[in-house]
């Protein structure tokens, strides 16, 4: 795994020779706060997600980190010691890397409205700023992305402009899952292989009324990338002023984010997020939300007929 990971630390994009992060790194203890980036990063590549990529280590990072020390045969403490270390091929040297802004970023910007109708208008609900896109592109907060790039306003960056960006796999190793648990509790989702062993985690929001929580088991019955939405006003009481059911076009703002998996309970399903900030922060009206990089992800990890069970 070590050796398959190295390969990992730079994408296509990044040229050989890229400048070392150092002081670039902003205020605070830089070594520590390196080695915290780089402990995400890695588990990000390897699929035990650690929440959005932020630099600072909490519960999800923690958790993230015990289960992929149970997958690997290694003592659970949830801390980056040597062994999970040399296992993840977490590098602090290497974990940023410089990014070059693309014409195809700008273009994947659009407009976002604030009512549903006039988002049922348009033929898609893109990234409506610069800085919100190269965010998701790099599964981490803007606010580290700014830190990694003091003085550079990114929302504004034109095509061949440079930033700093956390180094995480385009194309990660992707697992098979024969099975999916919730956690409610946790809020979390792992996926689990042939012997029921661990090979993914990945972090969700929940309904925020209990009594839409799911119980016992369901499967999986559709598995749909870049999906259309259709708002139905019964499902969204806090709207009042619509009174008929709206396409909601597809893009990575849409209500389900890029990725929608139905699951056999009606109405119930794991999908993505126009806000990957606020996954696990924020309540859901029924389903199970994740970061669009992480429903894409589990997405090919799964088939249609998966089982999936949850759990308090």
């Amino acid at each position: 795994m070590r050796g398959f990971l190295g390969t990992l630390l730079l994408w296509a994009s990044v040229p050989a020779g890229a400048a070392e992060p150092s002081a670039s790194l902003g205020p605070g203890p830089a070594e520590e706060w390196r080695t915290q980036l780089a402990w995400q990063i890695a588990l990000d590549r390897v699929g035990f997600s650690g929440g959005i990529i932020d630099g600072k280590i909490g519960p999800k990072t923690r958790l993230a980190t015990r289960e992929f020390q149970r997958a690997q045969g290694l003592p659970a403490t949830g801390r980056l010691d040597a062994p999970t270390s040399e296992a993840l091929g977490a590098d602090p040297q290497k974990a940023v890397g410089i990014y070059t802004v693309q014409a195809a970023d700008l273009a994947a910007l659009g407009p976002v409205p604030k009512t549903w109708p006039e988002k049922s208008k348009l033929a898609r609900l893109a990234y409506p700023s610069l800085d919100e896109l190269l965010a998701e592109k790099f599964h981490c907060s803007r606010a580290l992305l700014s830190r990694l790039n003091p003085g550079k306003e990114i929302a504004q960056l034109k095509a061949g402009e440079t930033i700093q960006a956390p180094a995480v796999a385009e194309s990660p190793p992707i697992a098979r899952a024969e099975a999916l648990d919730v956690s409610l509790g946790e809020k979390a989702i792992r996926a689990r292989g042939k012997a029921g062993e661990v090979v993914g985690l990945f972090h969700c929001s929940i309904a925020a009324d209990k009594d839409r929580l799911p119980s016992g088991t369901a499967t999986v019955v559709v598995i749909s990338e870049n999906p259309a939405y259709t708002f139905d006003p019964r499902m969204w009481p806090e709207v009042k002023d619509v009174a008929q059911k709206l396409t909601i076009p597809p893009g990575p703002r849409n209500p389900v984010g890029l990725c929608w998996i139905g699951l056999s309970l009606p109405g119930y399903g794991m999908h993505g997020t126009p806000m990957p900030e606020m996954i696990g922060k924020t309540g859901s009206h029924g389903c199970f939300r994740l970061t669009n990089w992480d429903a894409l992800r589990l997405a090919k990890m799964i088939r249609v007929g998966t089982p999936v069970s949850f759990s308090k």
